[in-house]
Parts: C-alpha cells; sequence; structure tokens
C-alpha cells in the first residue's frame, strides 16, 4: 500500500522505480523533460546511443513492473509540487541528474551564438527524436569549450551539421577527462583540439563574431589531483568563430529544495552510499548526489537507494556503509602476473569516417563471428562463487534460492510412471568423425542452429557464412557392435533417418543452392507419411549415397578443407564440405541405475528399462504399479512416445479408480513363531514386497520388543526367492507349503 515518488526518469530513477515496483510498491516517477530517459536521451547522441535501443530498455523496465510503476513525462517539480510529495508519498527518491550547465563567467557570454553544451545536445536529440531533422542552429566554425564527454559529444554533432569544430581546452591532452577512443574517433572525424588555452572573452555586437583567448601553462596539481592552468600573461589571441558551444561542467538544478531541510553542497545532495539524506524518508541517488558519472554507477545507486527505501518502509535496521580494500590498477596487474596470459581488447569495427559525419547512424557496428569468439576467449573464467547472492536479486524468475537444502521427501502415491528420457551418443568417442572440428556438429546441435530463439537467430551458419556443401552421417552410435574399442549399440535408434530427412529439408529451404549429401545404411521411414516425406527430400535434391557400417568412414581437414571419405559398396567416395551433421543415436542414460535399483527395475544389456512383456505388458514392469514411458524403455519416435505416455496414464487410471486389488493366489507368508527379524528375506525380495517391523509383546511385567517379517500381498509375486533364503524356515508360499507338497508326493507314491 505504501507509495514511491522518483523525481527523475534517467537511468538512476528508472533503476530504482523498477526494484521498487518489482519488490510491490506503488511508484510514480516524475520527469521534467517531453519523454523518459533523461541524460540518456537528452544528452547522449544517437550515433552512441540508438534510439531503438532505448526504447526498447525502456519499455522492457516499464513490462516488468507489471503496472505498479507510471511515468508522467512534462511534470517539473518545483518547491510547492515538492512540498505535496513529501505530504502524500511514504518516501521519495531524487534523480534529477546533472544537467544544468556551467558558465564561463567571461565577457559576451550572453550573446546570440553562445549555447552550452547540454542544451544543444537535449536540442538536437530531440529534433531528431521527433521528426528525423537535424534544423538546429549552428554556425559554420564553432569553438567547444570543454575537455569532457559533453564536450566531444557537442563537438561531432556539430560536425555533423556541417560546421568546422575546434575544441578549446586549457590543460593537455593528458589531462582531459574525456575517454581517449572518443578523442581519437573526434580527430579522425575532423575535430581539431587546441590545448593549453583557455577564452577570456567572446567578441561581438549582438552575436558572436570572435573569440578571444589565452595561452595557458601548468602549475602544481589541484584538488583534483590535476595540474593547475596558469594564464601566460600577453599570451592573448583571436580565434574566427561565429558558435560557441560551453561544456565546461554540468551541476543538479536543485531550487526546489529549498526550505526542505535537505541538505546540499557544492550542487550535490549531500547523502551517503545508500541514497539517505539529511531528512528522513528521503532518498537521492545518480548524478545529483555523485556529480556527472557514468551511466553504470547511475544505475548502481538507484539499485542501492531501491534496497535502502524498501528496509527503511519495511522497518528494517538501515544498512552499514560497506568497507571496501581498494586496489589500483598496478595491483591488479601485479596480482595478475604469470596467471594468465595478455590479450590486448579487440577493437570493434566502426563506420568509415566519410559515412558516419554526414550521418547520425550509429559508429561502433560490433564483431563480427571471429571477432566476437576471440574477444570472449579473453574471459578469465574467475567465475568462482563468493556468495554476494546478487544473481538471486536480479533472477525475474525467483529461480536461485542460496539458503535451499537438498531435502528428503517422503511421499505417499498409488503409481509411478517412469520417463526419465534418454542421453545422446557422443561422437568424442569415435575420433573418425572430426568432431573435434567446428564445422562438425551433431543433429541436436543443428537444431539449436535453426532455431529463431539459437545464436545465429534461425541462419544456418558456420563462422558467419552460409555453407554451401553440406554432409549428412547417419548411424553414428548405433546398429554397431563396437564402438571406440569397446561395445557398441547394436541396436537401431529409429529417430535418425527422420530427422537427417527433415533437417536437409530444412538446409533446401534456407540455402536452396546448397549441395546435401546424406551417407546411410538404411533409410528406416516406418511412419505415417515417413517414406513419402524421405520420397519428397530426394526430389527436392538431396543426394543419398549408401554405404555398409563394416565400411569405414572418414571426416578430416587437408589443406584447411573438411572432406568426408567413405566407402561406399568397395569404391572410395570423397565429399569436401563446408558443414558435416552427425546424426548421434540414441543411449541409455547412466545416472538411473540407482533409481533402476529402488523402484526394482531390471534392464535389459542394453541397459534400457525392461517391460514385464514386449507384446502383451509392453508398458508395464514386473513390480506392479510402476509403468514405463517414452525413451527410457527403448529409442522410440514423438507420435510413441506420446501413445506410450498415454497408455502409462491410463494404466494408471485403472489401478487408482479400482475400489479393490487383484493380488496372486500363490504369494509368500510369514510363521511369526518361527520368525527371528534377520532381515535375509527383506534384502532378496527383488519386488520390495517384504519389511520388518517392530511389535510389543507385554508377558506379565515385561515389555518383549521384536522383529517380524511382513509381506505385503499386494506387491509380492510368489517367486519363491524368500523362502529359499530364510534361514529358520519361517518364509512358507501359500498352497505349497512343505505339508501341502509331502502330502502330494505321498499321494502320487500312493497311487504308483
Amino acid at each position: 500500500s505504501e507509495k514511491i515518488a522518483i523525481i527523475g526518469s534517467g537511468p538512476a530513477g528508472l533503476t530504482a522505480g523498477y526494484y521498487l515496483a518489482r519488490a510491490g510498491y506503488k511508484v510514480q516517477v516524475f520527469e521534467k523533460l517531453p519523454v523518459a530517459g533523461g541524460m540518456l536521451t537528452a544528452g547522449i547522441p544517437h550515433y552512441r546511443l540508438p534510439r531503438a535501443v532505448l526504447r526498447k530498455d525502456i519499455e522492457y523496465i516499464k513490462r516488468k513492473c507489471g503496472g505498479r510503476m507510471e511515468i508522467e513525462t512534462g511534470k517539473a517539480i518545483d518547491k510547492n509540487a515538492f512540498t505535496r510529495l513529501m505530504e502524500e508519498y511514504d518516501a521519495i527518491c531524487i534523480s534529477v541528474g546533472a544537467d544544468k550547465s556551467r558558465k564561463l563567467g567571461i565577457e559576451g557570454e550572453e550573446l546570440k551564438g553562445v549555447v552550452h553544451g547540454v542544451d544543444f545536445l537535449r536540442e538536437l536529440n530531440f529534433r531528431l527524436d521527433k521528426a528525423g531533422t537535424r534544423d538546429v542552429e549552428i554556425g559554420h566554425k564553432v569553438a567547444v569549450i570543454g575537455g569532457g564527454d559533453v564536450a566531444v559529444d557537442a563537438a561531432r554533432c556539430a560536425l555533423r551539421l556541417g560546421a568546422e569544430v575546434t575544441i578549446i581546452y586549457r590543460r593537455t591532452r593528458e589531462e582531459m577527462p574525456a575517454r581517449e577512443d572518443e578523442l581519437r574517433d573526434a580527430e579522425d572525424e575532423g575535430v581539431q583540439l587546441l590545448y593549453l588555452a583557455s577564452p577570456s572573452r567572446i567578441i561581438g555586437s549582438e552575436r558572436v563574431e570572435a573569440l578571444e583567448c589565452l595561452r595557458m601553462k601548468l602549475g602544481e596539481p589541484d584538488e583534483s589531483g590535476r595540474r593547475r592552468p596558469i594564464p601566460v600573461e600577453g599570451s592573448e589571441f583571436i580565434l574566427d568563430v561565429d558558435t560557441v558551444i560551453v561544456a565546461i561542467g554540468q551541476q543538479s538544478g536543485l531550487e526546489f529544495l529549498e526550505g526542505s531541510g535537505i541538505d546540499t553542497e557544492g550542487g550535490r545532495i549531500r547523502a551517503d552510499r545508500f541514497g539517505r539524506t539529511s531528512k528522513e524518508g528521503i532518498f537521492a541517488c545518480g548524478d545529483a548526489v555523485t556529480g556527472p558519472a557514468t551511466v553504470i554507477e547511475a544505475i548502481a545507486g538507484g539499485k542501492r537507494v531501491a534496497e535502502a527505501i524498501d528496509c527503511y518502509l519495511r522497518g528494517l535496521p538501515a544498512r552499514e556503509e560497506e568497507i571496501r580494500e581498494e586496489i589500483g590498477i598496478e595491483e591488479v596487474k601485479a596480482r595478475l602476473k604469470g596467471a594468465i596470459e595478455p590479450k590486448s581488447r579487440k577493437k570493434q569495427r566502426k563506420l568509415p569516417v566519410q559515412e558516419r559525419i554526414h550521418s547520425f547512424d550509429e559508429v561502433e557496428v560490433g564483431f563480427n563471428h571471429d571477432e566476437a569468439i576471440e574477444e570472449a576467449n579473453r574471459c578469465l573464467k574467475c567465475g568462482i562463487c563468493a556468495d554476494c547472492r546478487l544473481c538471486e536479486r536480479v533472477c525475474e524468475a525467483d529461480a536461485i534460492m542460496h539458503d535451499m537444502r537438498e531435502e528428503m521427501m517422503e511421499i505417499e502415491v498409488g503409481a509411478i510412471v517412469v520417463a526419465t528420457g534418454y542421453d545422446l551418443f557422443n561422437p568424442v568417442v569415435e575420433p573418425n568423425y572430426g568432431y573435434e572440428y567446428d564445422e562438425v556438429i551433431t543433429g541436436l546441435e543443428f537444431e539449436r542452429l535453426c532455431n529463431a530463439s539459437g545464436p545465429t537467430g534461425g541462419k544456418i551458419e558456420i563462422k558467419g557464412k552460409e555453407p554451401k556443401e553440406v554432409v549428412f552421417i547417419s548411424c553414428v552410435g548405433s546398429r554397431e557392435k563396437e564402438v571406440g574399442g569397446g561395445k557398441g549399440n547394436e541396436y537401431c535408434s529409429r529417430v535418425c533417418c527422420m530427422y537427417i530427412a527433415k533437417q536437409a529439408h530444412l538446409v533446401k529451404e534456407h540455402i536452396p543452392d546448397a549441395n546435401v549429401t546424406v551417407f546411410y545404411t538404411d533409410v528406416r521411414a516406418f511412419g505415417k507419411g515417413y517414406e513419402e516425406f524421405y520420397q519428397r527430400v530426394k526430389a527436392e535434391g538431396v543426394n543419398y549415397i549408401r554405404r555398409e557400417l563394416r565400411e569405414g568412414i572418414k571426416v578430416e581437414k587437408e589443406n584447411g578443407k573438411l572432406k568426408v571419405k567413405a566407402l561406399c559398396e568397395g569404391r572410395l567416395v570423397e565429399k569436401e564440405a563446408d558443414l558435416v551433421v552427425l546424426a548421434t543415436g540414441i543411449i541409455p542414460r547412466t545416472d538411473v541405475l540407482e533409481l533402476a535399483k529402488k523402484l526394482k527395475i531390471t534392464q535389459s544389456g542394453d541397459k534400457f528399462f525392461m517391460e514385464a512383456h514386449p507384446k502383451l505388458r509392453p508398458i508395464d514392469t514386473l513390480t506392479d504399479g510402476i509403468f514405463l514411458a517414452g525413451c527410457c524403455q527403448s529409442p522410440k519416435d514423438i507420435p510413441d512416445s506420446v501413445a506410450q505416455a498415454s497408455a502409462a496414464a491410463s494404466r494408471v487410471c485403472d489401478i487408482l479408480a479400482s475400489e479393490y486389488v487383484e493380488v496372486e493366489p500363490i504369494i509368500a507368508e510369514v510363521n511369526e513363531e518361527l520368525c527371528i527379524g534377520c532381515g535375509a528375506c527383506e534384502e532378496v525380495c527383488p519386488f520390495g514386497a517384504i519389511e520388518l517391523r517392530e511389535e510389543e509383546k507385554e508377558l506379565e511385567e515385561i515389555v518383549l520388543r521384536t522383529r517380524k517379517s511382513f509381506v505385503n500381498p499386494v506387491l509380492c509375486k510368489g517367486c519363491g526367492a524368500c523362502i529359499a533364503e530364510c534361514p529358520v524356515g519361517a518364509m512358507t508360499q501359500k498352497h505349497f507349503t512343505s505339508a501341502q507338497i509331502e502330502a502330494m508326493v505321498k499321494g502320487v507314491e500312493d497311487e504308483s
């Protein structure tokens, strides 16, 4: 029921709102601009942050909040409005950013043609967003004052509008706060950089006509750690410009906080690391607290504030400041020395200079396939769990629980359906198939490649290129007596022939000019419509070449090209291939052996679960109430798996719906007078029909505790194993007791 107000919809405000809304709070965001996004929308040029990407992210945040966060744009907050917010909301988060440009404080700053960097970028971005127009008033010769990211962004935007641009900075390049890669891009595009110079006055009557500057020299370091610029007397010089863009820093507009009791200092809100201000219930984050910083720092601040507000509203103790050991980059390098092989960061490809200086298209166009792989391989793989629990916090499905422990649960059920599935044969076992090559994949990997949510978005590509020569190899790991020097899988996996046909069809559909070859042994198209589909695939131009399994096949590289060599009916066939797909067979899972023992399910020589009878009871096991479904029993395709699962479900329903259970007439029984409770019968019973039970008998003043065997008549099959195992003869079989057998033998003798 608590309501939270957030002032500002930049990265900090949206992040705080997202986590608070996800926690169940009602969040109202107030944004003075006509659109959400803060400086992401208003300050960052299109060539660095495409608006389609930004809009997608904002819509994602709103959608994930489930209607609990509303963003009201065009709503500026003044002193009166802020007072009302404090009365109406349970908590307030101030994330107004730093969009107020600092002034130069020199003569002529009021002239027409003097604009501030953030104002210039805001107007340009909004015009591009609204109508795609670049109609922003700018001169032909532009001087940009400053050395930060805003200065460089403004310079590059002015250049794209057709101006000659010079950045004027009062220190050297080494002290510039702008990123070095941004500076290099600006220089490549034609922006001039003038170091050790500072404007002293702007010349003009009504409009900018020129800019007077002073030469500077560097003195001792100031409080920022950079050497202080000192004017050189008599070094004045004039620059011929008609526009001056001021970008010497930003601060927050905090006039609405006057008289609120919230402490500010130097144009920033005073707050601790978790955004707590001097006034209870009021929190702040982002550039309004830190000053101009990066987007990720603003996001981190918004997340910490959301956590602090949640603790405040729930009455939980406030988190204390975290004490962290901070180390420098040199210390990091020293610790990693010798542990890893240093690799330089891969440079992203960029639009050619002549293309990008005339448009606002994104400059960095990303990596190609090989570059992305190479860059990803730079990862140090240092992801050992540090129990930080960040994954638990960000998981939208709440699927991660660090406190969860393994728990043994006892559940009473009336029936069990075993559908544990299968594994696929690992082609690494047979090196002749060349699975170590990137161009050799399994059928399951091919399915992932074709999927729209896969790594290539559904395109059939290998290393960024469409394969023109595709080879399929059937019966990999099936119908072979020996595999890798050991016992093979002599059975047919049943599904391989048809999924090869389907995948060959997909190749021809996606790449019509591709040559597709299938090396097969026998095409077993046994299902409804299967033979017709096989003939259709052949008619599409897929080349089927028959080979015997005993005849060799080898996939290898020669001179950098992949080749498939196979003996087919006594002749050697060679095929060059851009892609080889191995139709790996179905094998039983190896992790179900313990389950088989517990459920008393027998296994075939191939380690699949065995049914009670292959014709009369193909779903039942020898243990009543336990049924099989799917490939855990044998290889089968989807229709057969569905049919067997439906049959298993009907057998379960038959048991659960019955009012009585039919039992075997000939079952084991216990003579309690003879039973000594040794447990031998329980251990040997293959159906789990015998258990030991403790009994108490009172003999005068003595309580006698004994253990006796008990036979469950529903589970017992009368196999007689327990009778043979019992050391004292306490186990007998109904209708086949020793006395009965002796009487029958005696009767036979008397008749003879």
